[in-house]
């Protein structure tokens, strides 16, 4: 057989060399089962290396998406298991590779799944909410470029995003137009931030806060600046995460105004908070059980449907 045939023989009708795998980039949402759609949980059980930080590996053990910690398998030659990651053994006998996530290796995490996959791996890389909402998938493209991987396929599996989860917390703040910023300045300065901050005001957007402990105090500041103070808003925290989450009072909605945002910084936790900030046609609509955030379509009535 000549090498063009050999060529041809070694890739798919679409593209993709027939012996590689498929690196998967699979959102879970908050990353408890209940969330979860079917397809990340399909794809995460039959890969053959899962890469995910502790705590998702935790809430990924909980309905058996992976396999429990009692089914490692110990490095030697009779099992035929290396050093390369955790390698557990599935309830049918196969094996299923384990590395764990953290952020200063993401750099070295994807070139490692990179390798897996040429080498014949399906690969599920785990990011929490949706990849494409602050999370994984940009990198990998981007690695993807610097490193000459352009053999390597690559596909996206959407999760539930912590604005989509904390909007269904609080009722129905998103029904109308509504925008997301990260308040994280790794790599946007603060002027930027700023200006998209007064954009997204001025715009009449409902405004989603992530990376909410860095500076919300001077994100508020800014729209306060071009949104009324008695606009409604809500501070969230673990959306879709139970008690199972970083918050120490768990998954908490506090419905409050912009202007008085500051006075509960104590809400303010960590990595799962954000925040949401209503437009003048945001109402705190009430019923027998409790509060609940509606900002109407065009704000339109009974009468417009």
């Amino acid at each position: 057989m000549s090498e063009a045939d050999e060529a041809s023989a070694a890739t798919t009708t679409d593209g993709r060399r027939s012996a590689y795998g498929t690196l998967s980039v699979v959102g879970i949402g908050p990353g408890l089962p209940h969330d979860m759609t079917q397809r990340a949980k399909q794809v995460i059980r039959t890969a053959d290396c899962v890469i995910a930080s502790n705590l998702y590996q935790e809430f990924l053990r909980r309905d058996g998406t992976l396999p429990p910690e009692s089914a490692e398998l110990e490095a030697s030659a009779d099992t035929g298991v290396d050093e390369a990651g955790t390698v557990l053994e599935r309830p049918d006998g196969t094996h299923q590779t384990l590395v764990r996530s953290s952020m200063g290796r993401q750099v070295e995490l994807a070139r490692e799944a990179f390798e897996r996959v040429r080498d014949g791996e399906d690969v599920a890389h785990v990011s929490g909410g949706d990849p494409n909402v602050y999370g994984k998938s940009d990198l990998l493209f981007t690695m993807a470029e610097a490193e000459d991987a352009g053999d390597v396929p690559i596909e996206i599996v959407p999760g539930v995003t912590a604005a989509l989860g904390g909007a269904a917390n609080l009722g129905a703040p998103l029904s109308n137009d509504f925008c997301t910023v990260s308040l994280s300045d790794k790599w946007r300065g603060w002027d930027e931030i700023e200006e998209k901050l007064r954009a997204a005001a001025i715009s009449g957007f409902v405004v989603v806060l992530y990376n909410c402990w860095r500076d919300y105090e001077r994100a508020v500041s800014v729209l306060r600046e071009e949104r009324a103070d008695d606009v409604p808003a809500a501070i969230i925290n673990d959306a879709g995460r139970g008690e199972a989450g970083r918050n120490v009072d768990g998954e908490t909605q506090t419905i409050t105004t912009l202007g008085a945002l500051p006075d509960h910084d104590e809400k303010v936790g960590g990595m799962g908070s954000s925040i949401l900030v209503g437009t003048h046609e945001t109402d705190v609509w009430e019923n027998d059980y409790r509060d609940f955030l509606v900002t109407p379509r065009g704000g339109r009535d009974v009468e417009d449907f």
